[in-house]
């Protein structure tokens, strides 16, 4: 080596060329940066875990408890797609575009469902600091018109920072027939669901997967793990190997049932010993006043729900342990959290597969199947009023029982021993665990990222709480906004108004509260000695109740919250599709399956180009299908001839050829019309030819088609569940398919009329 080599400690850079600019750096974390994992839970109230109360068994959540904290005092947003914006972002969700449900973007600014640029996330900055960063679960952060194959991609995970990502993009998804992705393509399942797949335990070995690969590569550096699981969001799926030791645990009711919880969590330290158990509403039940077969059928589904959890604890245990395995668990920051409060999406009643539709009767007859192949189900809202205790509602309401929710840190490098298993009383909020987790690691936020200029971080860090009980909380102020529910704190106080103005018709016309903005009713509450929210003090305290609303339209413009949003509003607003309408899709065999419009809204038409084998035995197979025996409709052949089944949840409706479809090349045609009254019929075509008709009448009205998720349509063969029992998937079509055509005669909302609610609503 030359005397200029060895000076330089190698190679001579100009004789070898190298003589452009600096040569970029390598990314490098920070020494002795922690792995973090962040455990995002969905619909999971603030008593449904042991280590907060509950007697639903979680000993894995609660082992992570015992070795850290838990956070008696920790807020959300109320609904999930607005929380994981925080999270992911540090800023408040409205600030970031995310006011409302992702695949719901309205032409306003805090609702794009978009998170800007300007937003640098927690994944991004992780990475850009060194770490590996991965994510496996829900997502639920891209707008409509945006989630399928083409994208655009910018609003998916590899997008916002995530370098790998196994999961689903929407708000729920079938635990046993998921809509699942890797990284930016739909895949299809690795195994059927009567071979043993479940959507968590899959979730938790690609999780597992994940880390193992990154270890086996670069071990030296630290990983950012999110741990989305679709638990316990509906449906309540579980095997029912998991489900059957809670058999009769919750026959005492929820009135009962919260009670002890009460009990127990004031034992365990999570709610003051002075608290009040808030009472019953008027449009809950009295369980011990219901009917015994009432009583027998939301037994059982809160018997699902709970096993659910505990089949969800079972896959975080897998996880913890392998960290351990690995030796990677005590330097590793673990965060437990839910998105919002527990869930009464299923009114009333709950339901078996049919949002609003199913009766008791029906389901009580179908109970044993819940959980299980053949339901959707969720429970009543007697008992997510119950999972919510001591609070008032349930997710969507800025009432405590919506934003207030579990959060347990565990980190053995950064919390004392001593400190395992205590209480944290520090009012906090999702915005502030990403400034925690930057603390930690020693990573600063910058003000430019990719030439942007970046907005202001809403969150505090936690950090000062882990090691001391008494430190302040790390801010004083909190606005709430969902669906017009409104709430504000500020010094240990927290004025709340009583709007109610739900997607849910029960909701809406059960619920005490004003559905009118000019009319709601602001209560006041000092949490600092009124933990529940249970003394209304605004008739003694009307000054500061002024004050406290000052402060909620300072922060509201601040965020872009407003205008303020009826129902109605949002629907009107919401953004119109891209481009000109569309109303022709053409598809070809062997390609992923694809995103189509609700095919039950107007109807629909099917132009089949396709060669039928002349060997008889060889003429069946899928066409087309979408959906299963939960929503959704299937053309195949079977025995040579033509079936077209359609499935609203209440069971399978068949259009069938007269005759056999004859051999060679043919064209045919399948007309979906829906009526007035929401009954449908069916026509089959053969060449212009009719050769089939009939009824597919259901009790669904045209708006309860609307709610349901018949998936992605899959042509040339089906996955997971069939629509009916005619058939076992995937059920591969054996002649030739040259294409298939779907149209769909109704024109979407204009972006004109879209802008025009917009429009009326700034000038109101």
């Amino acid at each position: 080596m030359s005397d200029r080599e060895t000076a330089h400690g190698g190679l001579d850079r100009t004789r070898l060329g190298l003589t452009g600019g600096p040569v970029a750096e390598p990314r490098r974390p920070r020494a002795g940066g922690p792995n973090i994992v962040m455990i995002v839970l969905d619909d999971l109230g603030f008593a449904q875990l042991g280590s907060y109360g509950s007697d639903i068994s979680t000993p894995a959540i609660d082992e992570l408890a015992t070795q850290g904290l838990r956070y008696s005092n920790f807020h959300v947003t109320a609904l999930c797609s607005p929380t994981r914006a925080c999270l992911l972002t540090g800023r408040n969700h409205h600030a970031v575009g995310m006011g409302f449900l992702a695949h719901n973007p309205i032409l306003l600014p805090g609702y794009t469902a978009r998170i800007p640029t300007s937003a640098g996330t927690l994944p991004r900055l992780l990475r850009d600091a060194g770490y590996n960063t991965f994510a496996a679960g829900k997502w639920h952060l891209i707008p409509r018109y945006e989630d399928g194959p083409t994208g655009p991609f910018d609003q998916w995970p590899l997008a916002k920072g995530f370098e790998r990502f196994y999961g689903f993009l929407d708000a729920g998804t079938s635990q046993w027939t998921p809509d699942l992705v890797r990284d930016n393509g739909f895949i299809e399942q690795p195994l059927a669901p009567e071979d043993g797949y479940h959507l968590t335990e899959d979730l938790a070995s690609q999780a597992i997967r994940f880390v193992q690969d990154q270890q086996h590569a670069a071990p030296d550096k630290p990983f950012f793990l999110y741990f989305a699981p679709g638990a316990v969001h509906s449906p309540h799926h579980a095997p029912s190997s998991w489900i059957e030791p809670y058999r009769n645990q919750f026959d005492v009711g929820w009135d009962a049932w919260r009670r002890r919880t009460f009990k127990r969590q004031q034992e365990c330290g999570v709610v003051p010993s002075d608290t009040v158990l808030t009472e019953r509403p008027p449009w809950v039940a009295e369980w011990d006043g219901l009917p015994e077969g009432e009583r027998l059928l939301y037994s059982r589904m809160m018997e699902t729900f709970a096993g659910f959890l505990t089949h969800t604890d079972a896959q975080i245990e897998r996880l913890m342990n392998f960290l351990e395995r690995i030796n990677v668990l005590d330097d590793t920051i673990v965060l437990l959290l839910s998105d919002n409060g527990a869930s009464a999406d299923g009114g009333p009643n709950g339901f078996f597969n049919r949002p609003e539709l199913d009766d008791v009767e029906y389901m009580a007859s179908r109970a044993d199947d819940l959980g299980g192949f053949r339901a959707y189900n969720i429970y009543d809202w007697g008992w997510a009023w119950a999972g919510n205790t001591p609070f008032r509602l349930w997710k969507h309401y800025t009432w405590l029982g919506g934003v207030r929710t579990p959060l347990i840190v565990r980190w053995p490098s950064g919390i004392a021993a001593a400190d395992n298993g205590s209480v944290r009383t520090q009012f906090c909020h999702a915005v502030d665990l990403m400034p925690t987790v930057l603390d930690a690691a020693g990573i600063d936020v910058p003000d430019v990222l990719d030439g942007v200029r970046q907005q202001p971080i809403d969150g505090k860090s936690l950090l000062g709480t882990f090691g001391d009980g008494d430190a302040p909380s790390p801010r004083n102020t909190q606005y709430f906004e969902m669906m017009g529910s409104r709430a504000i704190y500020h010094d240990g106080w927290k004025a709340t108004t009583d709007h109610v103005d739900s997607p849910y018709r029960a909701e809406r016309e059960r619920v005490h509260g004003s559905p009118e903005f000019e009319r709601d009713k602001w209560s006041l509450f000092c949490l600092e000695s009124d933990f529940s929210e249970a003394h209304d003090l605004a008739e003694a305290h009307p000054d500061r109740l002024r004050q406290m609303i000052e402060v909620w339209w300072s922060e509201a413009e601040r965020n872009q919250v407003l205008p303020l949003m009826n129902h109605e509003d949002r629907l009107a607003a919401m953004e119109p599709p891209p481009g000109p309408p569309r109303h022709r899709y053409v598809y070809l065999p062997g390609g992923s399956p694809v995103v189509t419009p609700s095919p039950f809204l107007a109807g629909f038409r099917v132009v089949v180009d396709i060669d039928v084998p002349d060997d008889h035995d060889a003429g069946g197979g899928i066409i087309c299908a979408q959906g299963d025996w939960n929503g959704g409709w299937a053309c195949y052949f079977l025995d040579r001839q033509l079936i077209v089944t359609f499935n609203f949840g209440d069971g399978p409706r068949r259009v069938v050829t007269r005759e056999a479809i004859p051999p060679g090349r043919r064209e045919l045609g399948i007309e979906y019309s829906v009526d007035a009254g929401g009954g449908g019929s069916a026509r089959i075509t053969d060449n212009g030819a009719q050769v089939g008709a009939g009824s597919v009448s259901s009790e669904l009205t045209v708006l309860a088609r609307m709610g349901l998720g018949v998936g992605k349509l899959r042509i040339g063969y089906d996955q997971g569940f069939p629509v009916c029992d005619d058939y076992r998937p995937p059920f591969e079509f054996t002649g030739r398919l040259h294409r298939v055509v779907f149209e769909v005669p109704q024109a979407p909302a204009s972006a004109d009329s879209a802008m025009h609610v917009v429009n009326a609503l700034r000038n109101d």
